[in-house]
């Protein structure tokens, strides 16, 4: 774990125990990531600082329900930003339907059926991944799950731009192509 994910693993705990101080410093480390996040799904800086505010309110109220085994810290904060601003993406379009309708939809999340297929496709993508270059395949992890932008990979591994962009395009092909087989 690198010593970013083992501070904000920290302060997370810390935040679970309200603990102001270390919400402060936890909003001073991720607000701008979080924020860009938002930007990029949502196109609109007033409600990408709204999703934004709603996403520290989650993580005041939700940090105790963090777990260090199934994400990284950031992984985590990335996915509640990621599930507000869509859902704020949805509530846009016209014709979203009412709250009256949504009640009676059925649960979407996965059944054990599908909780299982899940579970045999991951095991799946490692496997491809095992097969890249440990730099590419660490590459294509903090890019796609930890949402670590392409210059920050190529600042991570001291590569150019352009060759960073080339470890993704061609670990992405080869992953397609191990996943077909």
């Amino acid at each position: 774990m690198s010593s970013d994910a083992a501070e904000l693993q920290e302060l997370l705990a810390r935040v679970a125990l309200r603990d102001r101080a270390a919400f402060r410093q936890l909003y001073s480390m991720t607000s701008p990531k979080l924020f860009g996040i938002s930007l990029r799904i949502l196109k609109d800086q007033q409600e990408a600082e709204d999703v934004l505010q709603e996403v520290f309110v989650k993580i005041w109220h939700n940090a105790d329900r963090y777990s260090a085994q199934v994400a990284s810290p950031q992984a985590w904060m990335n996915a509640v930003t990621r599930n507000l601003a869509i859902d704020t993406l949805r509530r846009r379009k016209p014709g979203g339907g009412d709250l009256d309708a949504a009640e009676s939809l059925s649960d979407d999340r996965p059944g054990p059926e599908d909780a299982a297929v899940m579970r045999s496709e991951g095991r799946r993508i490692d496997a491809c991944l095992d097969e890249l270059a440990p730099d590419r395949a660490e590459a294509v992890r903090l890019a796609f799950i930890e949402g670590e932008t392409y210059q920050e990979l190529a600042e991570r591994f001291t590569v150019p731009l352009n060759t960073m962009r080339s470890w993704l395009r061609r670990s992405l092909l080869r992953l397609r192509e191990c996943l077909s087989r």
